[in-house]
This record gives C-alpha cells, structure tokens and sequence, in this order.
C-alpha cells in the first residue's frame, strides 16, 4: 500500500481522507470506532484534532503539563486547567511491533507499530499511537516524529484521530 500520508512541509501533517468505499485508513474498516464523548475531559481535546491541532492539558496554577486528561492537576492538586496548543512535534520514547491480532479485523494488517512518544514542548508528556510507513521499519528510540491527523469523515459522528510518522 502505498503512503497516503505525504510529507508535510511546515504546518501539521493531515492524511487525506479516503474515498468512503476504499477504506484506505492507516488501520483497517471493522474496528470498534473512537467515540469522542461529545462533552468531559477530552471534549477539547477531539474538537482540536478535527482543526488538525495538537493540545495538551495544563495547570493553570503551577504551569504542569499532563496527559490524559484529569480534572485535577498531578503536581499540585489544582482544579484550574486548561489546554494549550502545542506543535506535535515529539521523540520516540518506547515502541512496539504486534505479530498477533487483538481484533479479527487487524488479521491481515499485521504487523503493525505502536509508538510512546515524548512531547518536549509539553513537559516531556508521552502519548500513544500508531507509527506510520513500513511495518518492519526500523524504530530508533529518541528519533523525532511529527503528529498526522487522520480524519474519519464518513461516520455518523465524524472524528480525527492522531498518527505519528518520522522526521
């Protein structure tokens, strides 16, 4: 398959949707879909991804990023926060290659990689997701990714989700 994520120059990088009968997503139709929870902690969060923005919760007292969202600070148990942009840039931390399908529908994408990556721009915070490009790439811990928003456009209630891919 080739990569329908072309390289972003500058700005964030956006995968294409695909045409609704292709399915040409990174992982494949039949998967439980995200539900973005239309209101709560990660209401922002989701509204972010669909303007193909990265944000991250922070306390608004002591200045402390954190993730996931919570509605209380980790460092110093403020209730005030909110969430800031950030530049989706990160740095591999710790990855993982699945060989066995946790899903009938991941049968035959295997395998595939899942990624932890840092933020620096936000207090080193890790977050999770799929790395894009070759399943059998090879993955350097610390090497620089950049977030890939992949819109779901032809569901009931749209969503984006974000990918990573190497610099």
């Amino acid at each position: 398959m080739s990569d329908p994520y072309p390289s972003s120059q500058g700005g964030a990088a956006v995968a294409s949707p695909p045409a609704a009968s292709t399915g040409d997503y990174y992982l494949p139709v039949g998967l439980p879909q995200p539900a973005p929870y239309p209101e709560g902690l990660a209401k922002e969060y989701w509204e972010a991804t669909r303007r193909h923005e990265l944000v991250v919760q922070r306390c608004d007292k002591c200045n402390v990023f954190q993730w996931g969202p919570e509605f209380l600070c980790y460092a110093c148990h403020s209730w005030d926060l909110s969430y800031v942009q950030v530049s989706g840039r990160a740095r591999i931390f710790s990855w993982e290659r699945p060989w066995y399908p946790v899903h009938p529908a991941l049968k035959e994408k295997l395998p595939y990689i899942v990624v932890l990556v840092e933020l620096p721009d936000a207090g080193n915070v890790r977050m999770v997701g799929n790395l894009l490009g070759d399943p059998l790439q090879e993955v350097v811990i610390g090497a620089e990714v950049e977030a890939v928003f992949e819109d779901h456009n032809d569901v009931k209630t749209p969503f984006t989700l974000v990918q990573w891919r190497v610099v």
